[in-house]
């Protein structure tokens, strides 16, 4: 599970972050999609209506991918310095800019369509769900003295 340094190997930190950013879709995404909805912005958390190709619900397709996001945050974890909330908000921010400029021309839709300010603040929250998530999910070096 982890080397001899004593940090968790790529594949577990890629393994924990997909974890991570899985559950953050979850929780910390739900939550910000629920007070949208509470506000009348957005329809209701947890979607289930199924996606194209393979007929999955949504909000599987949204724990999937979140995941993925995820691995490259477990990857990059060592690297990054500073308040890993912040970090993931970037993370947020990023899977914005692949879904308007990405994903959303492949599908046959306008970049960037619609509302900017809701993706950024409910993926943003998400993001700083899979910052605060993922280093407590990161096994750590035991101590010495109790070795």
């Amino acid at each position: 599970m982890s080397s001899s340094a004593g940090k968790p190997r790529p594949a577990t930190r890629a393994g924990l972050g997909f974890l991570a950013a899985a559950l953050s879709v979850l929780t910390f995404h739900a939550a910000m999609w629920w007070l949208l909805y509470q506000a009348g912005l957005m329809p209701p958390p947890y979607p289930m209506e199924p996606t194209p190709p393979f007929g999955v619900p949504v909000i599987a397709s949204l724990v999937f991918w979140g995941g993925l996001y995820g691995v490259l945050f477990g990857l990059a974890l060592p690297r990054l310095r500073g308040a890993l909330p912040i970090w993931g908000f970037g993370l947020g921010i990023l899977a914005c800019l692949v879904g308007w400029f990405v994903v959303a021309p492949l599908k046959g839709e306008p970049p960037a369509d619609g509302s900017l300010l809701i993706p950024i603040v409910i993926n943003g929250f998400w993001g700083i769900g899979v910052g605060i998530l993922a280093p407590l999910m990161m096994p750590r070096r035991r101590s010495s003295q109790f070795s």
